[in-house]
């Protein structure tokens, strides 16, 4: 009945109005959608971080019960905008990041920096050639799972590394993702609506003064 009643009216209206209602009906779409993608955002942004290792900023309540503290305040936001190492540097910002990398479907390309990070605070030789192993089964052999973009001189040279691993083996793939990172996908995680809402502040309540 509903849909007649539309079909009704579009044959009554104007080219002009029925033009005016679809550009109309358009914009509510895109508004609903907006506000659709900035609450994904955020679900999967709280997701992650309560289920990230490493420890988390934390307040303590009157109780003595320690609560994540997970949003950062406009100020602390707009900081990562002035460098690419100041989003990674904010455990907030990487997980933000890592989020809309995710959503773009290129999550492996932050996944491969943090693992590189890790590889070279490592200090037993065990150890690193153990990880050295993983990064290179996970990222960097053909079809690995999460196969970074790196050109195949690079490639070669780590696997002829492999054997004797060193803490500089990856370095030059791990600058080529950095770049790739900073020059793409950081500018346009700074255009994103949810970045921008993180930016936001909000207005200041007064509240009633007393008699």
């Amino acid at each position: 009945m509903q849909s007649a009643m539309f079909l009704a009216f579009q044959h009554n209206c104007s080219p002009m109005e029925r033009s005016a209602s679809s550009c109309q009906a358009k914009e509510e779409k895109k508004g609903k959608m907006k506000k659709t993608i900035i609450k994904d955002w955020k679900s999967r942004l709280s997701y992650l971080l309560q289920n990230s290792s490493g420890s988390l900023n934390t307040k303590t309540n009157k109780k003595g019960q320690q609560k994540a503290c997970f949003r950062p305040s406009p100020e602390e936001a707009q900081l990562w905008s002035e460098a690419f190492d100041e989003l990674l540097a904010n455990k907030y910002g990487l997980a933000a990041f890592r989020a809309f990398l995710k959503s773009e479907y290129c999550e492996e390309n932050i996944d491969f920096w943090l693992a590189c990070e890790d590889f070279k605070k490592t200090k037993s030789p065990q150890k690193l050639s153990a990880k050295a192993k993983k990064i290179f089964n996970d990222f960097i052999e053909k079809e690995a799972p999460k196969e970074i973009n790196i050109d195949f001189q690079t490639k070669n040279s780590i696997a002829q590394n492999l054997p004797e691993p060193t803490h500089t083996c990856f370095s030059a793939a791990q600058k080529r993702v950095y770049s790739l990172m900073e020059n793409n996908a950081y500018p346009r995680f700074l255009e994103s609506d949810f970045y921008q809402d993180l930016c936001k502040k909000s207005p200041i309540s007064r509240e009633p003064q007393g008699t």
